[in-house]
């Protein structure tokens, strides 16, 4: 089952979630999209209104709302863009920050800062249990592509120092997370995952969506959507 893959091991891939007619037709749009675009992609995509859409689908809210309950709902979305014009590696990580409508001093919360006008905390632990990123491929993630790698099961581990996380990837065998056109990535922020340069010619372009058991993802702490 899905979700208990995702529980164990802090990640799961499914292909063939949307066909590549869908995904076509998602592009076109992005490629219409009044939004600022940088070399890597695009950021706070949710304002595009066929980003949204996508968001919102019934097959990927069925798979956010399997995890994290009924009330599920997306609020950020990243278009992340690599190609032999724009290529980058990540080094070993989680994705510890959150977007806010508003700033206010708690426990556990910060640093704080602004991005493109809005507001960024890095959450508790606690809090990052309760998200869970799909990252609907647009282009078939190969070896040689950049693809995301992953350490499983760090998810369970706590928010880690750079030093923590750099001693487990010397421990624990990386897996390449390879997906197919349409297929989707799920996984959990505090998963530790990074990616290489690609060695190819061939684009890896990755639809990453994030959602949350509800907007109020802790007391007075609501999610902006970006």
């Amino acid at each position: 089952m899905l979700s208990a893959e995702i529980a164990e091991q802090g990640f799961a891939i499914t292909n063939g979630i949307f066909s590549s007619a869908e995904i076509s037709a998602l592009e076109k749009e992005l490629q219409l999209a009044d939004l600022p675009r940088s070399r890597a992609g695009i950021r706070h995509a949710m304002r595009n209104s066929a980003v949204a859409k996508t968001a919102n689908h019934p097959r990927l809210l069925g798979i956010a709302r399997a995890v994290l309950g009924i009330e599920a709902v997306p609020y950020r979305a990243t278009l992340f863009d690599k190609s032999p014009v724009s290529n980058w590696l990540v080094t070993w990580h989680q994705d510890t920050a959150l977007p806010l409508r508003e700033k206010r001093e708690s426990a556990g919360w910060g640093p704080w800062s602004v991005k493109d006008n809005v507001i960024y905390a890095h959450a508790p632990a606690a809090v990052l249990s309760d998200v869970l990123a799909l990252r609907l491929h647009l282009d078939d993630s190969g070896a040689d592509n950049g693809p995301l790698r992953v350490l499983p099961r760090t998810h369970t581990l706590g928010v880690l120092s750079d030093e923590n996380m750099m001693a487990l990837a010397a421990e624990i065998p990386a897996v390449e997370c390879l997906a197919s056109l349409g297929g989707v990535l799920a996984m959990r922020p505090l998963l530790v995952h990074a990616s290489s340069k690609s060695r190819s010619e061939r684009p890896r372009r990755v639809l990453h969506i994030e959602y949350a058991t509800k907007i109020e993802i802790a007391k007075e702490m609501r999610l902006a959507m970006a």
